[in-house]
């Protein structure tokens, strides 16, 4: 009876969206209201006003602030979630594996048994061992720093060429999920702990919303990055653009934080012990 109310409610949703369609402007018709006058307003203006040639990051982190810096707020609110809804915090009988690297013999050690922690010819090992491809983990070693700096780049430059918070931050993020991969998820883990990852994420939403309650505190609007002129010591279109690079590094501190997060809960099936 459920999955029948379900479907009937689904399908009555896409036939009222399929019909609000017919009120759409057609594809690049250039008399539709967006290419009238929000279009060329952005198009004339950005660089004026924002000093910044990307015009689509001038729309996304200045003149449509509020919306970018909720959608931040939804991928944090997304990081939280998988972590109430995956994280095992019930502590289970513990029993863990060693490898004896010399010989390649495996050890079975259950829990109160004293564990070769710093020893350096056992290494621990995931339930599912399979050993580790040499081609992989020093290709990925060899990569990864580029990746990272690549990321950096893309964030700090995403005001002035394609680029930006999210995708940066989503950069840094695969870099570390590749070493997590490559590697395994304890190793990444003691890179970048789940803790780390939490407070990263809520940094990140701090810092663009604390950007824009600074702005207040200059008695200006919030998010009116023309405020900070006095603080940068620069002009407020100049100060505006200094501004939009701030939440955008934001963005991508959220963005990476959530990424390695949400991976270290799925990969592990929230026990944060074994993983992929």
């Amino acid at each position: 009876m459920n999955k029948t109310i379900g479907f009937i409610t689904v399908v009555l949703c896409g036939v009222m969206l399929l019909i609000g369609t017919a009120d759409f402007p057609d594809w690049g018709d250039p008399q539709s209201p967006a290419s009238r006058h929000v279009s060329p307003y952005y198009i004339e203006k950005s660089i004026p006003e924002t000093s910044v040639p990307n015009i689509v990051t001038a729309v996304l982190a200045d003149y449509r602030g509020y919306d970018t810096m909720f959608e931040t707020t939804v991928i944090f609110t997304a990081g939280i979630a998988c972590f109430f809804l995956l994280r095992v915090r019930r502590k289970e009988p513990e029993i863990r594996y060693y490898r004896h690297i010399p010989t390649g013999i495996t050890l079975r050690i259950e829990q109160g048994a004293k564990l070769p922690e710093d020893s350096k010819v056992f290494e621990r090992i995931d339930t599912l061992y399979a050993p580790h491809d040499l081609i992989i983990k020093t290709t990925a070693r060899l990569i990864i720093p580029f990746i990272l700096i690549f990321a950096l780049y893309v964030i700090a430059h995403g005001h002035h060429s394609p680029g930006g918070g999210f995708q940066g931050g989503v950069i840094l993020g695969a870099a570390i999920i590749l070493f997590a991969i490559s590697y395994d998820l304890r190793s990444a883990n003691r890179k970048l702990s789940e803790k780390a990852a939490a407070l990263l994420s809520t940094i990140g939403v701090f810092i663009y919303a604390g950007t824009g309650a600074l702005c207040l505190l200059l008695a200006s609007n919030f998010l009116d990055y023309g405020a900070l002129a006095s603080i940068l010591g620069v002009d407020p279109v100049t100060a505006r653009s200094h501004g939009i690079l701030i939440v955008e590094i934001g963005v991508g501190t959220t963005v990476m934080a959530v990424m390695v997060w949400i991976y270290y809960n799925l990969s592990s099936r929230g026990r944060q012990d074994e993983g992929l």
